[in-house]
């Protein structure tokens, strides 16, 4: 296969000006970029991305930046993975998963080489240094995540603030007037990954307006859960739960008090169904492969021209599907 040494000996140029005609570093001149794709046409040279892009042919790339963090949870992050990954093979595109925690300074990377033509962005804070970044590349970007700082943007995710409403007004149409919620653990948390707080923020304000008060808890372990399930159950009465993380734990802790969940209890989560059906919980799904498919739509729908960037933020709706965890709900009086 040739090289580009070979075609900057076709072109007639030297092998550095091969290199910024690649890359776009550098500007070159017309007749100069002319004479370099001249070369490759002649030699069927198969440069890299960015004399594919130079070309005039997209990379039919698409970028997935997903941090790999081994406190968060791996398996759901792939259902969102595997779903673009399907996506992109319908449209005859490849994916790139660029898995290093490296901010704002990976998106440079990836774009300034010209690696793809769109980008797809997981693990969004809170408060994300990407987004500035975002807002300025020459490329489609979609977020999976809603940022505070969400404008001229193109966001998408589910809709975790309705998923923590539902949960508690399911609770609270059983008529608990107490609820210990088990959340994500103090480091993830502390992570500031924007779903845990819209999460929050949904459950607690249902929980004002209901007259429901929340006993927030965030284990670090099966003992920490251990010791909220017995705080529950010491209340008296049947306790009501919303699980976000621990759910087999939770489970555990219950089954060795003895304690049988849609009759003892009333425990609901945010769980995928696939874990969520075999225990028998009531929950709302975060849909994750739900969301993967309409960020697909939308990067395509971008790179298309068929829509603008930076839409408002999408949200993929929370529905609840009761199961055996919880006794049948009646309506708040």
């Amino acid at each position: 296969m040739p090289t580009s040494a070979d075609v900057a000996r076709e072109a007639g140029v030297s092998q550095s000006t091969v290199s910024y005609v690649m890359s776009g570093k550098r500007p070159i001149s017309p007749e100069t970029r002319r004479r370099v794709q001249d070369a490759i046409d002649r030699l069927t040279y198969e440069p890299h991305a960015g004399a594919r892009a130079l070309a005039g042919h997209r990379t039919s790339t698409i970028a997935v930046v997903v941090p790999v963090n081994p406190e968060a949870g791996a398996r759901q992050l792939m259902m969102f993975v595997e779903e673009i990954l399907l996506a992109a093979r319908r449209r005859d595109h490849d994916v790139l998963l660029v898995t290093a925690d490296e901010g704002p300074a990976g998106l440079r990377r990836v774009a300034g080489r010209s690696l793809c033509d769109a980008l797809v962005v997981m693990e969004v804070g809170t408060h994300d240094d990407r987004v500035d970044v975002a807002r300025g590349l020459p490329l489609p970007v979609v977020f999976i995540g809603i940022p505070d700082d969400a404008e001229g943007l193109d966001c998408l995710d589910f809709d975790f603030e309705a998923a923590g409403r539902l949960l508690v007004a399911e609770l609270a149409d059983l008529g608990h007037r107490t609820v210990d919620v088990l959340g994500w653990r103090p480091d993830v948390a502390a992570q500031g990954i924007n779903y845990v707080p819209r999460f929050e923020r949904g459950a607690r304000a249902t929980a004002a307006e209901r007259g429901v008060e929340l006993r927030w808890h965030r284990p670090t372990g099966e003992a920490d859960v251990r010791r909220a399930v017995d705080g529950a159950l010491a209340s008296g009465g049947v306790p009501g739960l919303v699980v976000a993380s621990p759910i087999p734990e939770t489970l555990r802790a219950l089954a060795d008090r003895g304690r049988v969940p849609g009759r003892d209890a009333d425990l609901v989560g945010l769980a995928i169904d696939s874990e969520a059906a075999p225990y028998g919980l009531t929950a709302t799904s975060p849909q994750p492969r739900d969301v993967s498919r309409r960020v697909m739509e939308r990067v395509f729908a971008l790179l298309d021209g068929e829509t603008p960037r930076g839409r408002e933020q999408e949200l993929v709706p929370a529905a609840l599907v009761r199961r055996a965890s919880t006794r049948t709900a009646r309506p708040a009086g």
